[in-house]
């Protein structure tokens, strides 16, 4: 019941992309205000697709960093930085919470809606998914090509009518909040001959539901195992929307490795690091990825999220959970610092060894394999590759991948 301060009428030859509102009062710094634009009904206009990960955006809508009890000073291996923002929000629970957070009787927070100021996404906030997302919107301008942007809950009410139309289809870096309707598309867009690019980590992870009595709001509850900051009470495991299990994707027998050849391994905030190319990548199904980089060349020893491609949050190939057998691990991350650990899901008992120098499993993997019909998935594993592709203006060896890849899907 937020009110109406203006609105807006979309000019119909305005290009599909990422746009902002920009708000100013007298000499203040600028609000803004997102929002999408997708392409004409009646088909595509680009043979990209990009699809916005706008249900991970409203999972983490308006969380307050100084409350969550998940953001501890350890777990991000150095002192919390708080923002204007942080402290605004802090005082003013008006604005709504995220699915991150709790309530005062300590259930957690189940339902996010876009019909609210959302301060998160806004291009002026911490590097957190859709600030890195940004990253691939300026790459594709800077490289010259064109993409249509659709978003996720365009994609849950449409399905793969929506994306069936093009070549490529591209994620975000951090494409975590996935409903049972979007999983679907996806699926049959790569067993139809799709080409998906996945480009970030701890992606298709939670399951969520979607509502027509509700549009705008997205429900999902903490259940089943997981990374969780907080977990669903005895008979709360199912969603008001739709009656489904929420909780992992994994516990509903459907991993991510099974759709994209990787899957969620392990988190670590500190700092970033680089992958080394693997026997693979020098197969010749998928040496052309490779046109232009060096045989014992470090990938993305450089980027704007902790001086690194991978990081933050990762993954990697496991036959054990559904990767395909006949998929190439191109490069694997090594260099990960005593903050990357385990994702507790990865064991089911008190685990001593979970940080990259006493684990092999805890690594991104970038992975590619081709499906029946002729289509195609390249996996980077890593919530940070897309803040290492625009590094010294879109020069450097993970910009060379993107592109050797992008041109091939093409």
């Amino acid at each position: 019941e937020w009110e109406t301060d203006f609105t807006f009428s979309v000019p119909t030859d305005l290009q599909s992309g990422v746009y902002a509102a920009k708000l100013m009062i007298g000499e203040t710094l600028p609000e803004y205000v997102v929002f999408f634009v997708r392409p004409p009904r009646d088909g595509a206009t680009a043979d990209i697709c990009y699809l916005a990960p706008t249900a991970s955006y409203l999972a983490y809508a308006n969380s307050r960093n100084l409350d969550v009890k998940a953001t501890t000073e350890a777990r991000r291996g150095g002192l919390l930085v708080a923002t204007a923002d942080d402290l605004f929000l802090s005082e003013h629970p008006e604005f709504g919470y995220s699915l991150y957070e709790s309530h005062a009787d300590g259930s957690g927070v189940c339902y996010s809606s876009r019909l609210r100021p959302i301060l998160t996404t806004r291009p002026n906030q911490p590097l957190w998914i859709f600030n890195q997302d940004g990253y691939l919107i300026y790459w594709l301008d800077r490289m010259g090509y064109r993409a249509d942007v659709i978003t996720d809950e365009d994609l849950h009410q449409e399905g793969h009518n929506l994306i069936g139309r093009y070549k490529t289809l591209i994620t975000g870096s951090h494409p975590e909040y996935w409903s049972k309707e979007m999983w679907d598309a996806a699926q049959t867009y790569v067993n139809e001959g799709g080409r998906l690019m996945y480009l970030g980590g701890n992606g298709f992870y939670w399951r969520i539901a979607f509502s027509d009595r509700f549009p705008g709001a997205i429900e999902h509850r903490r259940a089943e195992d997981g990374s969780r900051p907080w977990i669903a009470e005895p008979g709360e495991y199912r969603m008001s929307f739709t009656g489904e299990l929420s909780g992992l994707w994994r516990r509903s027998d459907r991993t991510p490795n099974q759709l994209v050849g990787v899957g969620f391994a392990a988190q670590g905030f500190s700092k970033g690091t680089y992958y080394v190319r693997k026997p693979d990548s020098f197969n010749p199904r998928a040496d052309w990825i490779f046109n232009g980089i060096g045989a014992d060349e470090r990938i993305g020893d450089f980027g704007f999220a902790g001086n690194g491609a991978s990081g933050q949050e990762i993954d990697r190939y496991d036959t054990f959970l559904g990767s395909p057998p006949h998929a190439l691990i191109l490069a694997s991350s090594e260099g990960h610092n005593y903050n990357m650990l385990l994702a507790n899901e990865e064991f089911t008992s008190t685990h001593l060894m979970v940080t990259a120098d006493e684990n092999h499993d805890v690594r991104s993997d970038m992975v590619f394999f081709e499906t029946t019909s002729g289509g195609a998935v390249f996996s980077t594993g890593s919530i940070s590759w897309i803040a290492s592709i625009a590094w010294n203006d879109c020069k450097n060896n993970c910009s060379r991948i993107m592109q050797n890849v992008l041109n091939r899907f093409l």
